[in-house]
């Protein structure tokens, strides 16, 4: 039985489990939140793993389930899969809907520090403690065995959750994500945003920065497009996450998917690989 506290909105059949749509007011975000939850069929008689993804820009909580084709490699390797919306929403925090890459569906996954943002911009305490707690008390999971991955700006959050939490995160991989974001013109304009002026705090916020501090250890995959238009104008940067992987030994498998663009196209194409990434650890 669901807590008071968490509301359900909808819920479909899909591959012998179960995908339902959830709200909640949120004291991370100090704001409703929405999010979505696949359980798969193993789910039904035993507590199973979490594995978390992170959508990009623009992106619900129901993007990913819908595009990706993940419910059944997750009921095929006994994974439950949860995808939080991309950022609080009407807050009425002015402009917060003038720009597709700043305020709603644009998060970052980050603590917001610079106001007006910091009052409900706090993705990544979100991500990190609250939605995690209110999935172990809702829901049949193994608190302990969680991973998470995501795509471009979720990539982004995913690489950086993990890296800072590494006795949490078992497995972590991406799609696409922008892994320098101190460095490219995304990341500057949200930093400057939700962090305020003086970079050297954006360092904490970057995955390319994080990693030469972390010891995380746990092999990371991610997988690019080489057709992708955010590569080509140097929002992605992964040839520098990959540098600072190669100096500090961080394990790392790179690919670069001839041809692939940004889209959920190339997703769905790589997605069985990285839930099997995942799961090696999780049920293995």
């Amino acid at each position: 039985m669901l807590s008071e506290s968490l509301k359900q909105h909808k819920e479909h059949k899909s591959f012998g489990g179960k995908l339902g749509f959830y709200s909640h007011q949120s004291s991370a975000c100090n704001s409703e939140m929405k999010f979505a939850v696949y359980q798969p069929p193993q789910a039904q008689y035993k507590p199973v793993p979490i594995l978390y993804f992170l959508s990009g820009l623009t992106s619900t909580e129901e993007n990913f389930m819908a595009k990706a084709g993940a419910q059944q490699f997750a009921a095929k390797y006994g994974l439950m899969l949860v995808a939080p919306d991309t950022s609080p929403r009407n807050t009425g925090i002015p402009g917060e809907d003038d720009n597709w890459d700043l305020g709603s569906g644009a998060g970052f996954y980050v603590d917001a520090t610079a106001a007006p943002w910091n009052a409900h911009y706090q993705m990544y305490s979100y991500v990190v403690d609250e939605l995690p707690n209110l999935i172990s008390e809702n829901f049949a999971a193994i608190p302990e065995k969680q991973g998470i991955f995501g795509h471009s700006m979720g990539g982004h959050g995913a690489l950086i959750c993990a890296l800072k939490n590494g006795g949490r995160y078992l497995s972590v991989s991406a799609f696409a994500p922008i892994c320098a974001p101190v460095r490219c013109p995304w990341g500057q304009k949200i930093f400057a945003n939700y962090l305020g002026g003086d970079k050297e705090i954006w360092r904490a916020w970057d995955a390319s920065e994080l990693v030469v501090a972390a010891e995380y250890k746990h092999p990371i995959l991610i997988d690019c497009g080489t057709a992708d238009s955010y590569l080509a104008d140097g929002q992605l940067l992964p040839e520098v996450f990959a540098e600072a992987c190669a100096t500090v030994g961080q394990p790392l498998t790179l690919r670069m998917q001839e041809g692939c663009d940004h889209s959920y196209y190339f997703i769905a194409s790589f997605m069985e690989d990285h839930i099997r990434h995942h799961a090696a650890v999780l049920c293995g």
